[in-house]
């Protein structure tokens, strides 16, 4: 290798090094890249619906967005805050209800195995009936509450300036996306960007896909939710409902969180409530996944369940819990990069030599 080459070579390494280091502020950069193209949905809509210029669009859309979550704020948290209060002052009996429940069984099988006088699992079951065993005098000193109030104070504050880098940057994007693409177009070689410009507008459309088929998924999965739990006559359904569509962003681990405060809930009314919950949910999100999300997509994103599943881990591992939140955001992406300038661009042309040659 002559010296340009190596000099190449070391060029290639720092700059990976450089992009792993700076790997958070990236992630950082796709939530509001995400974000930006939600909202320049909604402003493709209003245009469509009133075809008005695009700075009159974004203005009526940003009017919009704010409407919207003005009538959340002051219709839906405030209850949802006190129902989701009343959720986790139950949580506590609801565990103990399950300890209860798991020492009657243990006490069944204990008597069905060794038989009613043997008391070789009594030791599990006084460990159960204590918990964990901690007094109030064990408890963490006031030094170290207050430095895990700091702690949390600062955690609290990190990830509101994030939020606030994500959302300003969103909005500057969503005003002028052209611009902003045209850039991005302008950091690969010139022989390229007339192709890359059509991979970018794939990306967008693809996450523009995406997002609205993810709102009508998550919107049927609340109110199945909801009704559901209401013919069960399970307490708190709009918290529990609203949970269940907003963790259905998360593929995989997000359904199955949800049921987790439903359950308890339902526990502390009879054991085959829970039960019932459970199964309601497992019938929801198969529905979903095999009915629902089909219908809305139309086949135009087929991810298979395996790839998203290794995407999330991928992604967690890399990027930390906002990589989960954006992992399926992410593997759309990737798909597109994937398949044509991967595939299309690269594997393709170099198949055709080979079989010319």
């Amino acid at each position: 290798m002559k010296f340009g080459h190596w000099l190449g070579l070391l060029a290639l390494v720092a700059a990976a090094v450089l992009l792993w280091n700076l790997r958070q502020n990236l992630i950082l950069l796709f939530a509001a890249v995400v974000l930006a193209m939600a909202l320049c949905t909604v402003v493709d809509w209003v245009r469509q619906k009133l075809r008005c210029a695009r700075p009159l669009a974004f203005a009526l859309s940003f009017l919009l967005v704010l409407v919207v979550l003005g009538v959340i704020a002051t219709a839906v948290i405030p209850p949802f805050v006190d129902e989701f209060g009343q959720l986790m002052a139950k949580l506590p009996d609801a565990a103990s209800t399950l300890i209860q429940l798991l020492r009657g069984a243990m006490a069944s099988a204990s008597q069905m195995l060794y038989g009613q006088h043997n008391a070789d699992l009594n030791w599990l079951r006084d460990n159960l009936s204590r918990g964990t065993g901690l007094t109030p005098g064990q408890s963490t000193n006031l030094a170290s509450s207050a430095l895990g109030l700091l702690g949390l104070a600062s955690g609290l504050g990190t990830a509101l300036l994030q939020t606030l880098f994500v959302v300003a940057v969103a909005l500057m994007v969503a005003i002028q996306p052209t611009a902003y693409r045209e850039v991005a177009v302008l950091l690969v070689p010139s022989f390229y960007r007339r192709r890359f410009r059509q991979v970018l507008v794939y990306c967008g459309n693809a996450l523009s896909a995406w997002m609205v088929g993810v709102l009508i998924s998550s919107l049927c999965v609340g109110t199945l939710a909801a009704i559901g739990l209401s013919l069960l006559g399970v307490k708190l359904v709009a918290a529990n409902a609203l949970l269940a569509g907003l963790l259905n962003i998360i593929p995989n681990i997000g359904p199955t969180l949800s049921t987790v405060f439903p359950m308890s809930v339902a526990l502390l009314d009879a054991p085959w409530k829970a039960l019932a919950v459970l199964a309601l949910y497992v019938a929801v999100q198969n529905l979903e996944s095999y009915v629902i999300t089909p219908s809305v997509m139309h086949q135009q994103l087929k991810l298979l369940p395996g790839l998203t599943l290794a995407a999330q881990l991928l992604f967690t591992v890399v990027f930390g819990p906002l990589g989960l939140l954006l992992a399926l955001p992410l593997a759309v992406c990737v798909q597109v990069i994937v398949r044509e300038i991967v595939i299309h661009d690269i594997l393709d042309p170099w198949k055709k030599q080979r079989l010319s040659a």
